[in-house]
């Protein structure tokens, strides 16, 4: 596979991703971030949701709630528009797909796609 249909590919995944989330699209928010001991819950602004809740240790802090709300699938629709913005550029400027920028791209994409990087 080409270096932007591995883009592209990436791309579309997050966004069906996100859209069949339906109204649970985000942002997110942690509900109860001081409460101890946990669980923590995340819940999605402006339709009443709760996306996830972590189980963590309640004597570390709550780094993985945070994380959660921060990675809503508003962040997913702006890694798929950049994803697709690289693949672009390949297809326009000969040689791109050599470059470091590409290079992050594609990191990005097949992370998505269960690679480890």
């Amino acid at each position: 596979m080409s270096a932007a249909a591995e883009l592209r590919a990436a791309a579309q995944r997050l966004r069906e991703l996100a859209e069949a989330l339906g109204d649970c699209r985000g942002p997110w928010y942690v509900v109860n971030r001081e409460q101890r001991p946990y669980p923590q819950r995340i819940d999605n602004i402006g339709v009443p949701y709760v996306v996830a809740s972590t189980t963590t240790d309640p004597s570390h802090p709550p780094v993985m709630a945070d994380y959660i709300a921060a990675m809503h699938p508003g962040v997913a629709l702006a890694l798929a528009a950049w994803l697709e913005f690289e693949a672009d550029l390949i297809d326009r400027v000969p040689g791109s797909e050599y470059g470091p920028r590409t290079e992050q791209a594609l990191a990005v994409a097949r992370a998505i796609g269960g690679e480890q990087t």
